[in-house]
């Protein structure tokens, strides 16, 4: 059992789930808590750490956990002062894991008529995490994410993806534009922003179609704008200026939803 801060694995760990270098160039992430950890695939499984008063549950997820550890992942225990040095919650359950990141490219994400989430410079790891989940939910193909975005690894994002960080693929961009050259022909582009002329439920998104949400703060740039096929707008009542991002991007998500699946209406 490991019972001091300064031992190499506890070092490493922290480092991981600290900074973002680190996860990019090991390729991996830091995943806590007994429902995130029964949603991760055992072959990403890394290194798993468990307290010294971890014990099961009889819950479908510990159950699902159980398999998941049992089937050779390699794991480690430590003491409850050096987890709660590693944990990154204010009430730790008592496992995580090192994980290796799932990886993609941009073909994965383009079915018959792509849904795609394309998300620039977004910063707020709740929001993002939250799109994650939301997308995988509303059926999307994929999420494309310029790469000032917020880390997609970073704990707070993976947390709040509820494990859909597994099952919905993502690809990196250097920017919107660079996304849009590589998507053209495949999807039409549609820009959120207040300029809009249409709003989005006139908008058809039966096709192949890809969503564009910006920052929290500054929205998305012209220039990308400028290059959509089309820019809408999700009205407002009571004096609102926008929603938050990721309500916003649920909205659009959910109308293509209810467009292509209208005769489960």
């Amino acid at each position: 059992m490991i019972t001091s801060k300064n031992n190499d694995l506890i070092k490493y760990v922290k480092k991981i789930s600290s900074k973002p270098k680190a996860r990019r160039e090991e390729n991996v992430f830091f995943a806590e808590g007994r429902r995130l950890l029964s949603e991760t695939p055992a072959r990403l499984l890394k290194k798993v750490l468990v307290s010294e008063n971890f014990s099961f549950k009889d819950t479908p997820a510990d159950e699902k956990l159980k398999e998941i550890l049992n089937s050779g992942a390699d794991i480690e225990e430590v003491s409850e002062s050096v987890f709660s040095e590693i944990s990154d919650t204010k009430h730790s359950q008592g496992i995580a894991a090192v994980v290796r990141q799932p990886s993609y490219e941009l073909s994965d994400l383009l079915p018959g008529k792509p849904l795609i989430l394309l998300l620039e410079n977004v910063q707020d790891p709740g929001n993002l995490g939250t799109m994650v989940r939301t997308a995988l939910g509303a059926g999307a193909s994929g999420i494309v994410m310029t790469r000032d975005c917020v880390d997609i690894f970073s704990p707070k994002v993976v947390r709040a993806t509820m494990g859909a960080i597994y099952r919905l693929p993502f690809f990196f961009v250097d920017d919107a534009s660079e996304a849009i050259e590589k998507l053209r022909g495949r999807v039409r582009f549609f820009a959120a922003s207040l300029g809009g002329k249409k709003t989005y439920d006139q908008c058809d998104f039966s096709h192949g179609t890809a969503f564009l949400i910006g920052n929290e703060g500054n929205g998305l740039r012209k220039e990308t704008i400028s290059a959509c096929d089309s820019e809408m707008l999700i009205p407002m009542e009571g004096g609102l200026e926008s929603l938050n991002a990721a309500m916003a991007a649920g909205i659009l998500l959910y109308e293509a939803h209810r467009q292509r699946h209208a005769d489960l209406v």
